[in-house]
């Protein structure tokens, strides 16, 4: 079998991965010279902890199954079984931590209430003030800005794969047949769409009602810590953003604790994991209306220095990058991702929102096993 698959970030690369992993032939084409969109713009956590429970929590822990696998093949990934903590200072944000260990999914999270002493042990560079802290052992990470290289590099090692990026492509003119802005033909038995957030053009004139929305957000990385991070890091605030914390104990937290008045105006919560060059990767916001703004914003920023700076009960690294980024999403936010066959031989996957690093190996999976690969 050939497989075109279409988009160079990791959704596409995992279906690449799929196949030439299944015996199939792939050309995967890019309209950058390489992937910049929200592949390389994340933190590269694979992150369990604030799944929602069935199909969104089986699909990250089969990624993050699939991740561990890949990573002890292609070692450039930098895979690490990192896990978590989410430090808590407030009884109301305590009793949210409390209540995520009753799900009855929580030790296949690997859910575990820790004092501060037990988080710092887990943890040493987190120094400041909290009380306790929600521990997720299943959470991991890789470099997001290099992972899809290394993914190419492995998949150009079989012979069965070939990479052309610079081309933007514009049309559906057979079953399994796409022509480029080149005027080349790519034939296959399998077309997959994999194009992130790029939703207009080709994607717009095959889906015009496209149930998938885009999100911006910003973020940022520091000079090295100095100091390993041991773990992955969120604050309460996290709470209020994904589903697996969905409790009484919730409503209550959001009745009761109003977020700090830039956290709220932009969305925000705090994520943090370091890098393999010993920065930190901080966000993050979240913007959904649109047009969205063309700047970034200092606000924010000044933010998530300030949590940080308590966690860590030091002063931040120097800032040495600030970015923004725009990810798909699905408009019915429940849904894992848009999968949808939108012409002979061709299938669209998008909109995995702020889950794409996460889910992507078990998104191709179920593509390639849906499809007969």
């Amino acid at each position: 079998m050939r497989v075109i698959v279409v988009g160079g970030g990791v959704v596409g690369t995992m279906h690449a991965w799929q196949a030439v992993q299944r015996g199939h032939e792939v050309v995967q084409i890019e309209r950058e010279a390489e992937a910049r969109g929200a592949s390389l713009r994340n933190f590269g956590q694979i992150w369990v902890s604030g799944r929602a429970g069935g199909e969104e929590l089986d699909t990250a822990l089969r990624a993050r199954e699939l991740w561990e696998r890949i990573g002890a093949e292609v070692p450039g990934l930098g895979f690490r079984a990192n896990g978590s903590l989410t430090p808590v200072r407030t009884d109301r944000e305590y009793a949210v931590a409390e209540a995520a260990l009753a799900r009855p999914d929580a030790a296949a999270r690997g859910y575990k209430l820790v004092t501060a002493e037990e988080a710092r042990q887990i943890n040493p560079a987190l120094r400041g003030d909290f009380a306790a802290a929600l521990w997720c052992e299943r959470d991991a990470a890789v470099e997001p800005r290099t992972a899809q290289l290394h993914l190419r590099e492995a998949l150009k090692a079989t012979g069965r794969y070939t990479f052309l990026p610079g081309r933007e492509v514009r049309e559906v003119i057979a079953p399994g047949a796409v022509r480029d802005d080149h005027g080349d033909v790519h034939r296959g038995d399998a077309v997959v769409l994999a194009t992130g957030a790029w939703l207009s053009g080709l994607v717009r004139e095959l889906v015009p009602d496209l149930p998938v929305r885009r999100v911006r957000l910003q973020m940022m990385q520091t000079a090295p810590l100095g100091e390993t991070l041991t773990t992955s890091v969120a604050d309460a605030d996290s709470f209020r953003y994904y589903p697996a914390y969905t409790s009484p104990a919730l409503d209550a937290l959001n009745a009761g604790q109003d977020q700090e008045p830039v956290a709220a105006a932009h969305k925000m919560q705090l994520l943090m994991v370091q890098r393999q060059d010993g920065g930190l990767t901080i966000g993050d916001t979240h913007e959904y209306e649109h047009p969205f703004a063309f700047d970034t914003l200092e606000d924010p920023y000044e933010h998530l220095t300030g949590v940080v700076e308590g966690f860590l009960g030091r002063p931040l690294p120097r800032i040495q990058r600030r970015w923004a980024g725009v990810y798909a999403q699905c408009t019915d936010t429940t849904r894992v991702v848009h999968r949808q066959q939108v012409a002979d031989g061709v299938w669209l996957v998008t909109g995995p929102g702020g889950r794409g690093m996460t889910c992507s190996p078990a998104i191709a999976e179920t593509t390639a096993n849906e499809l007969g690969w």
